[in-house]
Order: C-alpha cells, then structure tokens, then sequence
C-alpha cells in the first residue's frame, strides 16, 4: 500500500482540525504516516493512534521551530525519503506553501496548492481564478506534493487505532546553516473563537462596520463563529490584519461565511469565494458581494445583525 505522508508542525495539546483532515485524506489514498515537528503530548499520541497513523517521523535536530521554513522543509524532504512515501500533505497556510515549494525543489516533486479535494486516485481538485472555477490537476512525477485547504473534508477517525511508534529521522549536516532564526516570540491574546482559517463559520465586516465591529462580535459568538475582516477595515485600524480576508489576506472555505458592510469586490472575493454558503447584509443592492451570495439581504447591519443575534440565542436557549 502506499504511504501518504502528512506534515503536523507544532500542534500543542491537540491536533488543529485541518490536521486531522489532512489525515482523513491520507487513508483514502493509502497508509497515513506522520511527519512530526514539536512537543508529542499524550493528547495528540491519541489522536494520531485513532486516525489510523501507521508510522510516526521526528526530527533528531535542534527544534526546527526557532528557524523558519528552511529547515522544516529539509526535514520532511528527509520524512519523505525514509518513508518511501509517494504523496505529500500540507496545510494550504501561507507558510504551508512555502513549505510545500521548497519541498518540491528538493524532491523534484510536482506541487499542487489550494486543493479542495484529492480523489483515490490522487487526482486533486484545486480552486482556481479567485475561486471562480475549479480545476483538476495530478502530478506526473513520483512524488507528488499537495497542500489542501482546511474544512474540505470533514474529519473521520480510522475504523481501527493504531500504535505509531517515534522514527527517528537524521537530517543533513548543514540543514540549519545559513537558516533565517526567529529571534522572538510575543504570544497573541486568546479570543476564546476559533482561528479564522479553520472555523466552520466566519462572520466578516468591511467599511460599512464604520469601526464597528461590536455586532458582528455578538453574532459571532452567538454562532461560535470566527472574526473575518476586509482590507478596507484592517487598513482603516478598526481590527488587526491577521483577521483580513481576500487576496492579499486569508483564505478561508468555512460551511458558512456571513458578510456584513464588504462591497465584495474581486480582491475579497479571493479569499472567501469558496465557502459553502455566503450570506451576505449590504445596505447597497447593488454591490458585487450578492452575485456570489447564497442568501441577500438589503438593510442596514446594525439592525439585521442584532436581530439575527438575538434570534439565534432564543433558539438555543
């Protein structure tokens, strides 16, 4: 059976969502083992053993994480190597690419990023044109690296645990020298919501928020939801930029995706075209964001939203 390998970097007490996706894939194409950089705590041992991991790769270098992508990539090429894998998966973050690129290089691997779907057969459904379309590629050389975007599949333990043992993976002698090091860390207030791109649903606000984003904080909350935003209010200083959506921000592919103020132009579009459902509150009838939108509502933001909050609160009691 072949061997699909799927990198986890630094997952913490419990293994992200879009991980255990990507593990879920990896036993529809062969045998799922691990490429793992971090601290294994017994949480995450238990996850990887019920998601059917059949080998479990680490690094024996100096933890990878105080340089940047350098080394992570020279690693999983090693993990790939000793594994004999022929598929490679990564997380469609930002880094995950980089990752996923400087791995192709060494591996003389084709590359496949923004996948939605992988079939049996590793062909990959990818996203393409802003979201516009969806096309189907498959890499012709031995090795294929893909990385899929988070919330494709939805998560699915093996119909049998395993017990992956640690394998030890050396790494080439010169893997740090020359590595960009991180020099510090400052660690990120907690929000209590889901990251935004992993959460199922996402309420996003954009210049008509006018520095306001206290609604679409209730009904996120009221939905379990994560806080989006466009360039527009991220520029404008009304919410931090790791929060904007669009195509020089995130991208995100929630269940639900709830725009509230953004006209919708192209360059959001980008980032949030591929959401399952779009709801979207414009007080313009004629903005670009209702010729995406599953659902449309024409009114003012500040009053829909907080009824919209208030509704969902009465229903679950």
């Amino acid at each position: 059976m072949a061997k699909v390998l799927v990198f986890i970097d630094t997952p913490g007490q419990a293994l992200k969502k879009s991980s255990l996706e990507l593990l879920t894939i990896a036993r529809s194409l062969g045998e799922a083992v691990v490429a793992f950089n971090g601290e294994l705590h017994d949480d995450v041992a238990a996850e990887l053993a019920a998601y059917g991991v059949g080998e479990l790769y680490v690094p024996a270098a100096a933890d990878l994480n105080d340089y940047l992508v350098g080394p992570k990539a020279a690693f999983l090429a090693a993990a790939a190597g000793t594994s004999g894998a022929t598929v490679v998966l990564a997380e469609n973050s930002a880094e995950g690419k980089e990752v996923a690129a400087r791995l192709g290089i060494k591996l003389g691997a084709g590359v496949i990023t923004d996948v939605v779907a992988v079939d049996p057969d590793g062909t990959a459904h990818k996203s393409v044109l802003a979201g516009s379309y969806t096309t189907t590629a498959r890499a012709t050389t031995p090795v294929a690296v893909l990385t899929v975007k988070a919330n494709s599949v939805a998560p699915e333990p093996a119909a049998t645990a395993t017990a992956p043992q640690p394998v030890t993976v050396d790494l080439p002698a010169d893997t740090t020298a020359g590595a960009a090091r991180v020099t510090a860390r400052t660690e990120k207030a907690a929000s209590g919501r889901p990251d935004l791109s992993e959460a199922r649903i996402v309420v996003a606000g954009g210049r008509g928020v006018d520095g306001n984003f206290g609604p679409l904080e209730d009904l996120a909350d009221a939905l379990g939801a994560a806080i989006g935003a466009s360039r527009a209010a991220t520029d404008a200083g009304w919410i931090g930029h790791d929060a904007q959506i669009g195509q020089t921000g995130k991208t995100v592919s929630p269940q639900l995706y709830i725009s509230a103020g953004i006209s919708g132009a192209i360059q959001q579009k980008a980032g949030m075209q591929t959401a399952k459902v779009i709801v979207a509150v414009n007080k313009d009838a004629e903005s670009p964001v209702f010729e995406i939108a599953d659902f449309g509502i024409v009114g003012d933001l500040f009053q829909v939203l907080p009824q919209a909050t208030e509704e969902i609160k009465k229903r679950k009691g």
